[in-house]
């Protein structure tokens, strides 16, 4: 017997009458028992879309006060960081030696291993005086401290003091991981590269030479200095027995914990070692070396006339085509001298100021116009 199905009920998937079934039980029709499938979805304010929403409309009267608030208020803001950056005392030093009349180009050859250190003298004017704390800086160039091999090569745990991965390093820090079959500390490429040119300054006066005063502590962040670096456990006084067992990184001249003669700025909480594990994002970086602070304020930090940098080239840079540099600044509010910034918020002030002009003008010109078509009587 053949049974003829509606192409509605096809698609709903069942008949509306009854079809006979051995044992006198009938399926669809008003008797059906099973439930009727649907996609139809629930009827919720979130799926059937009746949730209350804002759509801005743009008009005349909203969009061109936005263009000239804004301009108005980015043109000041970027001029006074323009200013402020621009007032910073800067002054850089290249002294890598790559110029055959530089006095560092004898040393531009040197190795890790150098003894004794190679010396070199550059002499310099400061032609206006640095009145606040100066801060110097070292500054490399071309070297890579984001490649991702290079800044997984650590093991942050030895670094903060746990004795077991001081004895059995991250294996993360191969090929700098063990040494002469003793374990390196610190282990990992980033220690094993630190940077360990000795700069010294001088003012010359009348042919006398006056050391700076340079400050070592306090360059490194609060944060690195006592939480993230610390020294193995046991006796804070004898740094040879703690590290006893484990040998220096390759390129070091001396173990990390002949870094410093002082006890609370030596092994890992040397602070010049600590600012150097705090990897650089780009190529071209500096790095805090030294503080110079002012003693009074009736004189400057670093008064206009001769000076001196005494450099002791440990560190070799010519093998990847790097460049060294010193560099003194001065800092204000927002940091070290960057204009960028300031640059920025005057540019995209001057771009909404402009388009308000422009807009103002056409809505002025065209916004009175009937649009609509006249109709004739």
């Amino acid at each position: 017997m053949a049974v003829n199905y509606s192409a509605k009920e096809e698609a709903d998937g069942h008949p509306s009458g009854g079809v006979g079934m051995p044992g006198g039980g009938a399926v669809g029709g008003s008797g059906g028992g099973g439930a009727v499938k649907t996609r139809k979805p629930d009827n919720t304010a979130f799926k059937q879309q009746r949730l209350p929403a804002w759509q801005p409309i743009l008009t005349a009267g909203t969009v061109l006060p936005a263009f000239f608030i804004i301009g108005l208020i980015f043109i000041p803001i970027g001029i006074g960081i323009f200013v402020t950056s621009n007032n910073i005392r800067e002054y850089e030093i290249d002294y890598t030696g790559t110029e055959p009349s530089s006095p560092c180009n004898k040393c531009l050859n040197v190795s890790w291993d150098s003894t004794p250190p190679c010396t070199c003298t550059i002499n310099f004017t400061l032609e206006h005086s640095f009145e606040s704390n100066v801060f110097m800086y070292y500054g490399l160039s071309n070297f890579y401290q984001n490649h991702r091999r290079y800044v997984k090569s650590r093991d942050d745990s030895q670094l903060n003091g746990d004795n077991s991965s001081l004895l059995n390093p991250s294996k993360e820090c191969e090929p700098y991981r063990t040494n002469e079959d003793k374990p390196i500390a610190p282990c990992g490429a980033i220690a094993n590269s630190m940077f360990n040119d000795t700069l010294e300054l001088y003012r010359i006066d009348n042919d006398t030479r006056t050391p700076i005063t340079l400050i070592k502590k306090g360059i490194a962040w609060w944060t690195d200095k006592n939480v993230k670096f610390r020294n193995p456990t046991g006796d804070g006084n004898n740094l040879t027995a703690l590290f006893q067992g484990t040998t220096k990184p390759v390129n070091w001249p001396k173990p990390v914990y002949m870094l410093d003669s002082e006890p609370d700025n030596n092994g890992f909480i040397n602070e010049d070692f600590i600012v150097w594990m705090r990897t650089a994002a780009l190529p071209t970086f500096r790095k805090l070396y030294r503080l110079i602070e002012r003693k009074n304020n009736l004189q400057p930090t670093l008064q206009a006339g001769k000076y001196s940098l005494d450099i002791a080239y440990n560190y070799p840079v010519h093998s990847f085509d790097g460049r060294k540099r010193m560099i003194l600044s001065t800092i204000s509010w927002m940091g070290g001298k960057n204009p960028f910034l300031g640059i920025a918020y005057i540019t995209v002030g001057s771009i909404c100021f402009f388009l308000g002009v422009v807009l103002l003008i056409i809505h002025h010109k065209y916004g009175n116009r009937n649009t609509s078509a006249d109709i004739p009587n």
